[in-house]
C-alpha cells in the first residue's frame, strides 16, 4: 500500500535531485517536492580546499548552499541541501568522469579504509535551522583486477553518479570487507537525525 504522508506543517522542498534520497524521504511517509538547487560545486569544492577547508566542512558548506539557493526561492517552505565528501587519506574522491576514472578511483579506495561524510542542512526563509554530518568509515577488500574491470562494466550507468563509484544497495556492497556507522547516511542522507528534529519540531506526526 502506499505510504501516507505525515508532514503536517509545511511544504518539505529537497535541494537535491538524488533519487535515493527522495525515496528515503517518502519511504519514511513524507511527501518531499524535489527541486533540485543549482550551484557550481566543482568551483566551490576546489576554493573551499584552497582555504584549507576539512572534508567535513566542505560537505556541510556544500549542503547548506543548495539549502539557502532553494530556499531563496520558497521561502515558507522547509528546505533540505544535501551533500556528500568521501576522502581517503587527505584526497577528496569526486563523480567519475567516465569508466576508467571510475577504475582508478576504485584501485586507489582496494584495500583500504575510507570516510564518507553525508551533510545535510535544512532552512527556512534563507536561513539554516538545523544541520547535521553523519560519518560512515567503510573498508575495500582487496579484490582483483578481474572483478574490478567487470564490475565498472557491469555497473557504470548506475554508478557514474556516485562518489566512490558504488551503491551499497546495489552491487557495490560486494567491494567491502567493513562497514561502521549509519547505512542511511551511505545512501546519501542521515535520515534519522532528520526524522527525530522533524518530530521534536511537531512537523511530523511522533
Amino acid at each position: 500500500m502506499p505510504h501516507t504522508p505525515t508532514f503536517t506543517a509545511r511544504p518539505l522542498i529537497l535541494a537535491s535531485g538524488s533519487v535515493i534520497r527522495a525515496e528515503l524521504l517518502r519511504n519514511a511517509g513524507l511527501s518531499p517536492d524535489v527541486r533540485p538547487a543549482r550551484i557550481d560545486e566543482v568551483a566551490i569544492r576546489a576554493s573551499l580546499e584552497e582555504e584549507g577547508a576539512t572534508p567535513r566542512d566542505v560537505a556541510d558548506t556544500l549542503a547548506e548552499m543548495k539549502a539557502r539557493k532553494a530556499s531563496e526561492k520558497s521561502p515558507d517552505a522547509l528546505v533540505l541541501g544535501c551533500d556528500q565528501i568521501l576522502h581517503c587519506d587527505g584526497r577528496i574522491f569526486s563523480k567519475p568522469g567516465n569508466p576508467e576514472e571510475a577504475r582508478e578511483h576504485l584501485r586507489a579506495l582496494r584495500a583500504r579504509t575510507h570516510h564518507l561524510l553525508s551533510a545535510a542542512v535544512a532552512c527556512q526563509d534563507g536561513k539554516p535551522l538545523w544541520r547535521h554530518v553523519g560519518q560512515v568509515r567503510l573498508t575495500m577488500r582487496d579484490f582483483t583486477d578481474a572483478y574490478l574491470d567487470d564490475y565498472v562494466a557491469r555497473n557504470w550507468d548506475s554508478i557514474r553518479e556516485t562518489v566512490g563509484c558504488y551503491k551499497l544497495e546495489e552491487e557495490g556492497v560486494r567491494l567491502f570487507s567493513r562497514i561502521e556507522g549509519d547505512y542511511f547516511s551511505v545512501l546519501g542522507l542521515p535520515l534519522i537525525e532528520l526524522l527525530t528534529w522533524l518530530g521534536i519540531r511537531g512537523d511530523i506526526a511522533t
